[in-house]
């Protein structure tokens, strides 16, 4: 199953399926998937992981909603799409900076997918900022997450 077919099909898309919207919903399902997970592996370590759980949770989070969001296309609002997907930018570059000063595996690994979901975001934040809509007027939204 893709999720790239899947918004294809919805009848007010078809061929204004937009790709990099489409890589940052995906990226951002499994970047909410692995935030998650790490977040549990974070628990059973000895040491204090309090900071990084708390990041990575709030990270899942806001991944799932950017993922849901910009999934649904009737009527769709697109300076929400484009808040959250600044939003999840932000959770991912600050769960990310978090990990990556952990030496386990687990840690690495969710640092990683939140740098690429950061970068889809950001690809997919720029061209909506891009898009001239139907009223012939666009529409800006900067992030200036690191």
């Amino acid at each position: 199953m893709s999720i790239k077919e899947m918004i294809k099909e919805h009848p007010h898309v078809g061929a204004d399926y937009n790709e990099s919207l489409g890589e940052a919903v995906k990226h951002a399902m499994y970047c909410a998937a692995i935030c998650n997970s790490c977040a549990d592996a974070c628990s059973a370590e000895e040491m204090d992981m309090r900071r990084c759980i708390r990041l990575c949770m709030d990270c899942a989070d806001v991944c799932t909603a950017t993922y849901r969001v910009a999934t649904r296309r009737t009527d769709e609002n697109r300076q929400l799409i484009r808040t959250v997907l600044a939003t999840c930018i932000e959770a991912c570059e600050t769960c990310a900076v978090e990990c990556e000063k952990h030496d386990h595996d687990h840690c690495r690994r969710c640092a990683k997918m939140c740098r690429e979901c950061a970068e889809d975001c950001r690809r997919a934040l720029t061209e909506l900022n891009e898009e001239v809509h139907s009223d012939g007027q666009r529409s800006d939204f900067a992030h200036n997450a690191a």
